[in-house]
């Protein structure tokens, strides 16, 4: 999540400083892996780890974080558009409080 720049297409207004827009960005990008974590547990729930290549009791114990690292990098490629609409919304919120 490295990449905090704003979409073009998301509103902009003079107050929303560029630090303050980059927080914004990376809160969303954090709330969008944590959706699509969720969203892909249910996946994995029925999947046996036993058998040849299986990973065992070791891979029941980490798969919720395969299934975390696997929602950052999704995000990190460009995500589902969740965290474009969430800044969007959040500088909307910040332009009506000003």
């Amino acid at each position: 999540m490295t990449d905090l720049t704003v979409s073009s297409a998301l509103p902009t207004t003079a107050a929303a400083a560029p630090q303050v827009t980059a927080r914004m960005r990376e809160t969303a990008e954090q709330f969008e892996a944590s959706f699509l974590s969720q969203m892909l547990k249910p996946m994995f729930e029925g999947l046996k780890t036993d058998g040849i290549g299986g990973g065992g009791e070791a891979e029941g114990q980490w798969r919720s974080f395969m299934i975390d690292a696997m929602a950052q990098q999704t995000v990190k490629a460009g995500g589902i558009g969740l965290a474009d609409q969430v800044v969007a919304q959040m500088l909307k919120m910040q332009e009506q409080g000003q």
